[in-house]
């Protein structure tokens, strides 16, 4: 009996076996990304109500089995609506739903992406990255929003001192002054400095819908100083569908954040609003980083048949304690300090003060009107303003070097400067502190008018004009303890006997104007896309000074200097599987603010040279069903740097002399790749090998004072073959990820770098017997990252837990150096590295 219900058993499992394997067919496909006209990697394809599904691969392309009769199946993919496929399958049948185009779930979002020069895989001819909003939710934990990047090639990325939006971002070696930056297109680098200033975009994580780093030319047609790469940030829109989200999460050091978005939907009328906020503090991982930021995000989008016009404003006002004072390798591993160590703060009447605070509101309001004039012209037009107001603090006076040897338990003894300002009575005080402040506002317009000529052809072309005017001042703050502090500063006004609240040490104005035209075509046909790109731009700086001069304030002349940028290039796709590409391109950028206007006046550098960049890349891509891959090579040549150098006449005056034909050279070998070797479980990596040095020594630079005449006798500078530093010039990264039944998923990330060299001064390197002695190499790294996502259900909502544990193993490492006297660790003077940090949060939809 008991072998015959076996037989029976048997015999059912084999007839469901072969029932279900003759009663399904077959469902191919390909999933297109409307908004970008590309494949979509990754999106889900399952049929409705059950389990059974794929994912798309690197081309975009699904193949499974369906079962016999009416099937539903549903395409979705984070960011875009999903799409419904009715399908009628007979047995042993073959479906093919040919391209299946999915939109994004936003308004306005092709519009941007398009203003923005998004690039396109296989396509565009650049070495990109993209960086997608999942990673961001799942990655980002308490890290700063550029750390996010640190896994791409040719990019470092460190905290520097520590404080809440102080990170900086090297890309090929260059910083930001030669790394741009976009906001859905619109440039935000400082206009007189080329800076970035990430506490001013503490906020911008938030708000982010996807982030390309396009390393080398980069795609966009502005003329832009896009010597290293561009960082390219999109920003949501309007949700097209009704609903929100809530999120609260802790981490180390007191780190507590929520925010909240709420969208209506796109209405019958054609309207849509989303709002998102946000509110994060916490203590901070140094001594004396304490933090809190809030962050605000509007978007009004209005659409009629062929045109949308969307109004946006953000902002992310913030406050927080800085490390700004590097210390030695000895003092920090004094038992008594510590890797947290700060310098920089001490106790005020038993009350805890830091010497260097910073605070800002970089608010930025866009208009955006997208109008399709015809089938194959589109015109998009961002008009902007940006209004900033903060600064941070400091020391002051002229014994302001009390805040640095006035110490108590390491700390700085503020109650003994207070004392001793009370002591001097009429005399005032002698060291106070104040802030230096940086208020702007900047308005800009920028309109891009793109027509296919045909199906092959494409031109595009447009306006980038820009208007910028900064405030520069410093402000009592804290007398500490005394009644006024005597100040000179004001030429018109000797003798001042300033107050808090009172402007001291230096006031003036920087304006800048610029107009800049740009054109490119673009030529496809079959596998073969190609463009050439053209732009040009005058920009134009003036000067007010209010304390310089004793006749009161002064305004220079405009100085106006004519930049331009000029490049090419092409994709090839040799199989659906290969591609290569190549760019190419010439530029010159215009001088910055300090190095036209010198000496701290409105003297103007009539030397003042455009620095100029050839560059020239090459790339190879490789797409299959679970793999894909890019590797490429570029050199670049960046000549006539900016460089100046101090010397003391026998008067005490102090003179500049420009100098020029200071060359660089950065070449390297990048890679990265994705592999897929089953369904849920994802490997990634990246590398990058550079070589980054300085091409040649300066010869027999002579300074000159004002009238011209000779100072001492010609300088040499030897800094040929000298390694960039600043910078990690060898990378490694690799990743994995494991989905456990699209519920929990489990991440872990680890991070190599090394060749990174203590930044130095080259005009400092004027001994001969120094010659080719690069500054300090940092010692190399690793670092070991931990995130956990975990989706459930509450109260019928669905809701997502995120995890994230950074340096997971506590490695004690230097991410930072400033170069010493001997060129060794002894005198180099260092930041380390933030320890142990982890982060927990819950965002809840509806």
């Amino acid at each position: 009996m008991r072998h015959t219900i076996t037989k029976i058993y048997i015999t059912f499992a084999l007839m469901l076996v072969a029932t279900f394997g003759f009663s399904q067919g077959i469902v191919t496909g390909i999933a297109w990304d409307g908004d970008l006209n590309e494949t979509m990697v990754g999106a889900s394809v399952v049929v409705k109500g059950t389990a059974n599904g794929v994912t798309t691969d690197f081309n975009g392309k699904f193949r499974f089995m369906v079962g016999e009769g009416q099937k539903t199946i549903v395409f979705s993919f984070i960011g875009y609506s999903d799409v419904v496929v009715p399908v009628t399958m007979t047995k042993d049948g073959f479906v093919d739903l040919g391209k299946i185009v999915m939109n994004a779930d936003a308004v306005g979002l092709q519009e941007i992406q398009l203003i923005a020069n998004v690039a396109v895989d296989r396509k565009t001819p650049v070495a990109v990255t993209t960086i997608s909003p999942i990673t961001i939710e799942e990655k980002l934990g308490a890290q700063e929003f550029p750390e996010i990047l640190k896994s791409t090639p040719g990019v470092y990325v460190t905290k520097q001192g520590g404080g809440f939006g102080d990170s900086r971002i090297n890309v090929r070696g260059f910083d930001m002054k030669n790394t741009a930056v976009l906001v859905n297109g619109i440039p935000v680098n400082d206009m007189e400095n080329g800076w970035v200033y990430w506490s001013n975009w503490a906020g911008l994580s938030d708000v982010t819908r996807s982030m390309q780093v396009q390393r080398g030319l980069g795609a966009s047609k502005l003329s832009i100083g896009s010597v290293g790469g561009t960082i390219n940030i999109i920003t949501k829109t309007t949700d097209a569908k009704k609903g929100g989200s809530a999120y609260v999460g802790v981490g180390n050091d007191g780190r507590q954040k929520e925010s909240v978005t709420l969208s209506t939907g796109l209405t019958e009328s054609g309207v849509a609003v989303t709002f998102s906020g946000s509110h994060t503090k916490g203590r901070g991982w140094a001594d004396a980083t304490q933090f809190e930021g809030w962050s605000y995000f509007l978007n009004i989008s209005k659409s009629w048949e062929n045109q949308t016009l969307s109004f946006t404003v953000f902002g992310a006002p913030q406050v927080h304690g800085q490390r700004r004072s590097k210390q030695t390798i000895e003092t920090i591993n004094d038992p008594a300090n510590g890797l947290k160590y700060n310098s920089d703060w001490g106790y005020k009447n038993g009350e805890k003060l830091n010497l260097n605070e910073n605070f800002y509101h970089k608010p930025q309001i866009t208009l955006n009107h997208y109008l399709t004039i015809s089938e194959n012209t589109q015109l998009s037009t961002s008009a902007y303003v940006s209004i900033g107001k903060g600064g941070g603090t400091g020391e002051y006076g002229d014994e302001k070097s009390k805040f640095f040897t006035y110490k108590r338990e390491g700390q700085i003894d503020y109650d003994k400067i207070v004392d001793e300002n009370i002591a001097n009575g009429n005399a005032g005080s002698t060291a106070i502190m104040r802030s230096s402040n940086n208020n702007h506002q900047w308005f800009g317009l920028l309109s891009n008018l793109q027509h296919n000529i045909n199906e092959n052809l494409e031109l595009s072309g447009g306006i980038d004009a820009r208007y910028y005017k900064g405030e520069h001042y410093r402000e009592v703050t804290d007398l500490m303890g005394g009644g006024f502090i005597l100040d000179d500063s004001d030429k018109s006004n000797p003798g001042f006997h300033a107050k808090e609240g009172d402007i001291i040490g230096y006031h003036n104005d920087g304006e800048v104007s610029w107009l800049g035209l740009f054109a490119q075509a673009e030529y496809s046909v079959g596998e073969l896309s190609t463009f050439l790109s053209a732009a040009v731009n005058t920009q134009g700086l003036r000067r007010t000074d209010y304390f310089s001069y004793t006749e009161g304030p002064q305004t220079s002349d405009w100085v106006n200097h004519t930049g331009f940028v000029f490049k090419g290039g092409a994709n090839y796709n040799l199989t659906e599987n290969h591609n290569v590409f190549f760019n190419t391109g010439y530029f010159e950028r215009a001088p910055f603010f300090d190095a036209v206007f010198i000496n701290y006046k409105n003297d103007v550098n009539e030397g003042a040279l455009n620095e100029k960049t050839f560059s020239i890349e090459a790339g190879y891509g490789f797409r299959a069903e679970k793999f894909s891959a890019n590797i490429n090579a570029y050199y670049t040549m960046w000549m006539d740097k900016y460089l100046r150098r101090s010397i003391q006449a026998p008067d005490g005056e102090i003179y500049q002399a420009n100098l020029t034909g200071v060359n660089a050279t950065h070449m390297g070998i990048e890679g990265d790749f994705l592999w897929k070797p089953i369904k849920r479980f994802e490997i990634n990596g990246s590398f990058s090998l550079g070589n980054w040095f300085w091409a040649n020594d300066i010869k027999d630079v002579q300074i000159y004072d004002d009238n011209q005449a000779p100072i001492g006798s010609p300088i040499n500078i030897y800094m040929k073959d000298l390694k960039v530093g600043d910078a990690a010039q060898t990378t490694f990264a690799l990743g994995a990820s494991y989905d456990f039944f699209d519920a929990l998923k489990l991440g872990v990330s680890y991070h190599y770098f090394d060749n990174l060299y203590a930044q130095f001064d080259p005009t400092g390197r004027q001994d001969e017997a120094e010659a080719g002695v690069n500054s300090w190499e940092v010692p190399s790294y690793n670092l070991l990252d931990l995130n956990v996502r975990y989706s459930f259900t509450i109260a019928g909502l669905d809701a997502t837990a995120y995890s994230n544990v950074n340096n997971l193993l506590n490695t004690k490492y230097i991410s930072d150096a400033d170069d010493g006297a001997t060129h060794n660790w002894d005198t180099s003077r260092v930041f380390y590295g933030v320890g142990t940090t982890w982060s927990a949060g819950i965002r809840v939809r509806f």
